[in-house]
C-alpha cells in the first residue's frame, strides 16, 4: 500500500517537472536532458550500488534512500513555491534522484526476498508489479489535477509526502524482526566489501548464458518500456492523436499490464527459462503487431495485450534473474538488471527518436518489438530448461537447508 502511494507520487511530480522544465526553457532539448539526468546515474552506478546492496543491511539501505528521496522532492517543493527554482536546480535534482535510485531499485529487490523468501519471490515481484502499473494510471491524473490546481510546487510536496508511508513500513519493529527471524540468510552471507567486487559482480553475470540472456532482454525492453519516447512519437506522428490520445494509450497499456502482472502470481515459485523466452518472444511479436495497428481504437486494443504480455514476461523474467543468482552475488546482479532496466532509458530511448526520424511513428514503437525478438531468439538456447536445472536445483536447497 505504501509503494502504491510512492509510485503515484513519483509520476506526480513527473508530470510537475516536465511542466516546469518547458516554463522555464523554450527549448525543448532541456526536456531530454532532465530525463537523462535522472537515468545515466543509474546506468553508470547500479552495478556498484549492487555491490553495496550485497554487503549492507538492505532494511537500513531502504530507510537511507526513502528519506534522500523524500528531502530531494520536499527541496524541490519549496524552491518551487518560493519562485526560486531554476533549470540547473531542476537538472542537480534529477541527478541526485537518479543516483540515489541506482541504491534504492537493487536494495529494495534483494529486500523484499528476505521478507517473503525464495518460494514467493516470484509472486512478490507479480505484485510489485500490480503497484507500478496502477501508479502509473494514478499518478498522471492525480499530477494533472494537482498542477491544474495548485501548481508545479504542489506536485513535488505531495511526492515528498508520499514517501512517508513506506518510510514508516521500514521503521517499523514488525519489519526488522520479520526479515531477522525469517529469511535474511536466504540473500547470501554479507561478508566485508572488498576492492574488485563490482567488476566480480560483471563477470559473474556474464559468464553466466541464462543471466547474461535475460540482461540483454531487459535492456532492449526498455524500448518497450520507455513511454516518454515510443508512445508520443507514435500517437502523433501515426494517429494524429494529441494529449488526450497520448494518455489513452498509457492507459490502455496500464489497464492491460494489470491482470498480465496478476497472472504471474500463479506461475510457478521458479520460472523457467522456457516460460521466460516464450513470454518474451509473445510481447515482441504484440508490439510489432500493434505498431501496424490500422486505425486508433485497435492500437488502443493492442497496447492493452502489450500490456499484459510484457509485463508478466518482465516480471517472470526478474524473479528468474533473482532466483538464478549465487546467493552472495544477488545485490550485484540485480544492480545490473536495474543498470539494464531502466538504466538503459537514455539510449534506446535516443534509438527510438532516431529511427522515427527515418520510419516514423510506426517504426518507432515497433523498434522494441524487432529488437527483443532478434534477442530471443539469439538467447532462445541459453535459456533452454536443461541449461537451468543446476541453478534451480541450487535454489531449492537453499530453502530446504
Amino acid at each position: 500500500m505504501g509503494q502504491v502511494l510512492s509510485g503515484s507520487g513519483s509520476a506526480t511530480q513527473a508530470v510537475a517537472q516536465s511542466w516546469l522544465v518547458l516554463e522555464l526553457s523554450t527549448n525543448s532539448i532541456w526536456l531530454g536532458v532532465v530525463s537523462a539526468c535522472t537515468f545515466v546515474p543509474i546506468l553508470l552506478a547500479s552495478a556498484y550500488m549492487g555491490s553495496i546492496v550485497d554487503h549492507v543491511d538492505r532494511r537500513r539501505i531502504l530507510i537511507g534512500t526513502q528519506a534522500a528521496l523524500l528531502a530531494i522532492s520536499a527541496t524541490l517543493g519549496v524552491l518551487t513555491e518560493a519562485g526560486a527554482v531554476r533549470l540547473w536546480v531542476l537538472v542537480l535534482g534529477a541527478l541526485a534522484t537518479g543516483t540515489v535510485t541506482s541504491l534504492d531499485m537493487p536494495a529494495r529487490q534483494i529486500f523484499v526476498l528476505e521478507l517473503v523468501g525464495l518460494e514467493r519471490t516470484a509472486n512478490a515481484v507479480s505484485l510489485n508489479e500490480v503497484v507500478l502499473n496502477l501508479s502509473r494510471v494514478v499518478g498522471p491524473a492525480l499530477g494533472g489535477l494537482v498542477l491544474a490546481f495548485s501548481g508545479p510546487g504542489a506536485c513535488f510536496l505531495v511526492n515528498a509526502a508520499s514517501y512517508l508511508p513506506p518510510l514508516l513500513v521500514l521503521l517499523a519493529g514488525a519489519t526488522r524482526r520479520a526479515v531477522s527471524a525469517r529469511h535474511s540468510d536466504l540473500a547470501g552471507v554479507r561478508e566485508p566489501r572488498r576492492r574488485g567486487d563490482t567488476a566480480a559482480g560483471l563477470r559473474y553475470v556474464w559468464s553466466q548464458r541464462p543471466l547474461r540472456a535475460v540482461m540483454v532482454m531487459a535492456a532492449v525492453s526498455g524500448m518497450i518500456f520507455n513511454f516518454s519516447v515510443a508512445v508520443p512519437l507514435f500517437a502523433v506522428r501515426t494517429f494524429h492523436e494529441h494529449g488526450l490520445g497520448y494518455g489513452l494509450m498509457i492507459a490502455a497499456f496500464g489497464v492491460g499490464a494489470v491482470p498480465g502482472a496478476l497472472a504471474a502470481t500463479f506461475g510457478d515459485s521458479f520460472p523457467s527459462g522456457r516460460q521466460v523466452r516464450a513470454l518474451a518472444l509473445g510481447s515482441g511479436l504484440l508490439v510489432l503487431a500493434t505498431a501496424f495497428s490500422p486505425d486508433f481504437p485497435v492500437a488502443l486494443a493492442g497496447l492493452a495485450c502489450c500490456g499484459a504480455v510484457s509485463i508478466w514476461y518482465i516480471a517472470r523474467a526478474n524473479a528468474f534473474a533473482q532466483l538464478r543468482a549465487a546467493p552472495e552475488l544477488r545485490g550485484r546482479t540485480m544492480g545490473i538488471w536495474t543498470m539494464a532496466l531502466p538504466g538503459m532509458n537514455p539510449l534506446t530511448g535516443l534509438a527510438v527518436a532516431g529511427v522515427a526520424e527515418g520510419f516514423g511513428g510506426r517504426g518507432a514503437f515497433g523498434l522494441g518489438g524487432l529488437c527483443l525478438t532478434v534477442v530471443v531468439l539469439a538467447a532462445w538456447k541459453a535459456l533452454s530448461d536443461r541449461s537451468l536445472a543446476g541453478g534451480r536445483a541450487a535454489a531449492r536447497s537453499e530453502v530446504t537447508s
